[in-house]
């Protein structure tokens, strides 16, 4: 009997000590009487030294520890009472407690088990911040408070009213420089003493510096509104290069320098991208080098760097033998305002922005840029952009064309409300040899196509009276016309050129005029009839469903982070296609609290995703409907609209999703 005993004391012992966690006895007092080696290795002492001392000064709280060992003896045991241990880890315990009796029932002490939960805290506190950061990437999250969401209102306000200043204010200030500029290149073209055309030279240099520091300012205010985007469309990479640097051969001439294009035969000849912002990069670029070489040559290199079966990978490298920046600015010469030297802005003017932007625009793409340079010897900038393969067919990039003053019997139509533009207007015409008629607004425009017979329209789009759209609306519209028209335009903006392009017009050309360039397009699309089959333009135009999303608001707040973006996008994936599911459903069963909640969850993630805003607008009228059941003001054809634009949404973001992780790789 005695051995039994001794082997079912030895059995239990060997049960206490295989527990990794501590496990001690204590007295109806408190005191320790027994513990395992776990409870030895967490405190650091003995059990000479643990035996008989108080169990509660073990713990950072002992009032909470004496509480929990009450618990024990009051109700016999207690489950996951959370307390911490006094270690040097000040380890995270749920305290277990059970009492043990003797043969009479009366309680002796009770067994005490702290089971270390550490790692269950810090998995559990990152599953939180996870769910956290999901519900706010996604906009699930509630905005509890009213004077949150009336900031959120008013900042967006900011912003719109920003743009709209800066809208205008671009279009007010270059409107004057056009003129300026565009009146001194015909004046340099007359006979003038030395004197004379000195001082209109230094007039031309001020204007064209002064427009260089409007776009920069412009570009950078979009940057840090978000609100830089990116357009895909089909263009011939070659001509589209080729027709840009014409624009710098005469100041490259001036200047006597060379100028050397290297281009790489193995890319393929129509590509699908941005040409504005490619030309708006490259243009900063060789607009540098230009300025900061006074002696050599100017290298433009495009290089094929890699092809499968759906994009290419491309290599631009713009190089020059002029001054070189020193090794300490090279870090920085990406940032805002930040120039190779302190001198430099005096000397050179500019704003400093130039190449900050071009980094905004390259990086968001996808794309890197770096710059080797070494002083007095001249500088490498080189960036690498992906375009999608394509096979549709590319808009024509009109080429620069020699003036010839045997082409007559070309009649224009020139819509331009600014006075000293018509008048720049019509002198730029008269060198052409081209016949033109004038007109203030959009309405006398129509008025003059409907009795006078014109070959091309060039047309302003700001105006009063009627702008620029709509008077190309109507043409194409109630007039059912196919002559060409060409914006002028003061603020090329991607918003604005693909309105132009929407409403029909053909071409556009940017103000300070580029009078080569007005010619070739000119030239050029009366000459190729082919380029002026609106009807089919527009029929294929409808033919495409248009893009629901616009991810600028989201690359500029993830940084143009690739895996925070495809993380964002598998979110909304995954959460869109079962709010859509419950908001059908709801509506039809009548279920109101559920399709409130449903459309409440989905409301946020219209903006994230550059989803229209009369979306969203929509979404807060069925969920109004959803509170109230008032006025059922057509919420059917509401419901409906909001499936639909999701699930466009759904298809148009997992192809995001898989460029970006293709891009990515």
């Amino acid at each position: 009997m005695e051995i039994i005993e001794k082997r079912e004391s030895q059995y239990a012992r060997s049960l206490i000590e295989a527990s990794l966690d501590p496990l001690v006895t204590i007295s109806t007092e408190g005191k320790i009487t027994d513990m395992n080696q776990a409870t030895v290795n967490i405190t650091g002492s003995t059990r000479e030294k643990l035996t008989g001392t108080d169990f509660f000064n073990y713990f950072t709280d002992p009032q909470k520890a004496r509480e929990a060992s009450r618990e024990v003896f009051a109700k016999g045991s207690v489950s996951n009472y959370p307390l911490t241990i006094k270690d040097q880890k000040h380890t995270d315990v749920l305290f277990n407690g059970s009492v043990y009796k003797d043969e009479e029932g009366n309680i002796l002490g009770a067994v005490v088990v702290a089971r270390n939960i550490t790692e269950q805290n810090k998995t559990e506190t990152e599953l939180t911040e996870a769910i956290v950061f999901a519900e706010l990437a996604t906009g699930i999250a509630e905005e509890a408070q009213s004077k949150a969401e009336t900031a959120t209102r008013i900042a967006e306000d900011a912003v719109k009213s920003k743009q709209q200043f800066l809208s205008n204010m671009s279009h007010e200030i270059r409107t004057p420089m056009n003129a300026i500029i565009g009146f001194t290149k015909v004046v340099l073209k007359t006979d003038l003493s030395p004197k004379q055309r000195e001082y209109l030279t230094a007039i031309k240099i001020s204007g064209d510096a002064l427009i260089v520091l409007i776009n920069d300012i412009l570009d950078l205010a979009k940057v840090d509104a978000g609100k830089m985007t990116f357009e895909h469309t089909p263009f011939k990479m070659a001509a589209s290069i080729s027709a840009m640097l014409h624009l710098f051969e005469p100041k490259i001439q001036e200047k006597n320098l060379q100028l050397i294009k290297q281009y790489d035969t193995n890319i393929p000849e129509v590509l699908l991208g941005d040409p504005v912002r490619l030309h708006q990069i490259i243009l900063n670029l060789v607009s540098n080098a230009v300025k900061f070489t006074s002696k050599g040559e100017i290298k433009v290199s495009v290089n094929l760097l890699n092809e499968d079966e759906e994009k290419v990978t491309i290599e631009f490298i713009i190089a020059d033998t002029g001054m070189g920046i020193t090794e300490n600015k090279l870090e920085k010469i990406f940032e805002n305002f930040q120039q190779a030297s302190s001198s430099t802005s005096r000397l050179y003017g500019g704003t400093g922005l130039g190449l900050a932007i071009v980094k905004q625009l390259v990086e968001p793409q996808g794309g890197r840029i770096s710059v080797k340079s070494k002083v007095d010897e001249g500088s490498q900038f080189s960036f690498t952009l992906s375009f999608r393969k394509t096979t549709a067919e590319a808009e024509t990039v009109s080429e620069l064309i020699k003036l010839d003053t045997e082409i007559k019997s070309i009649k224009i139509l020139v819509v331009e409300d600014i006075p000293l533009n018509q008048l720049l207007m019509k002198t730029l015409l008269d060198d052409f040899n081209f016949e033109y008629d004038i007109a203030a607004n959009g309405l006398i425009a129509i008025e003059k196509m409907q009795t006078k017979s014109y070959d091309l329209v060039l047309m302003d789009l700001q105006m009063p009276e009627m702008n620029g759209f709509e008077a190309t609306e109507y043409i194409r519209k109630k007039m059912e016309s196919q002559i060409p028209i060409i914006a002028l335009t003061a603020d090329v903006t991607t918003v604005d050129l693909a309105k132009c392009k929407a409403v029909g017009m053909n071409d556009y050309i940017a103000k300070p005029l580029d009078e080569r360039l007005l010619y070739s397009k000119i030239v050029g699309l009366i000459k190729k009839p082919v380029l002026i089959n609106y009807n089919e333009e527009k029929e294929s135009e409808l033919s495409k469903k248009p893009r629901c999303i616009d991810l600028g608001y989201l690359t500029h707040r993830t940084k143009s982070n690739p895996k925070l973006m495809m993380e964002m996008i598998s979110l909304y994936l995954e959460q869109t296609p079962p709010l859509i599911n419950v908001m059908k459903q709801s509506y039809m069963n009548k279920d109101w609290d559920s399709l409130q909640a449903a459309v409440h969850k989905m409301i946020p993630s219209f903006s994230i995703m550059g989803i229209s805003s009369d979306f969203e607008n929509m979404a807060k009228k069925v969920q109004e409907y959803a509170n109230t059941q008032h006025k059922d003001d057509g919420i059917h054809d509401m419901v409906l609209q909001l499936e639909n634009i999701c699930s466009q949404a759904c298809i148009e973001l997992e192809e995001e999703f898989h460029r970006i992780k293709k891009n990515d790789l």
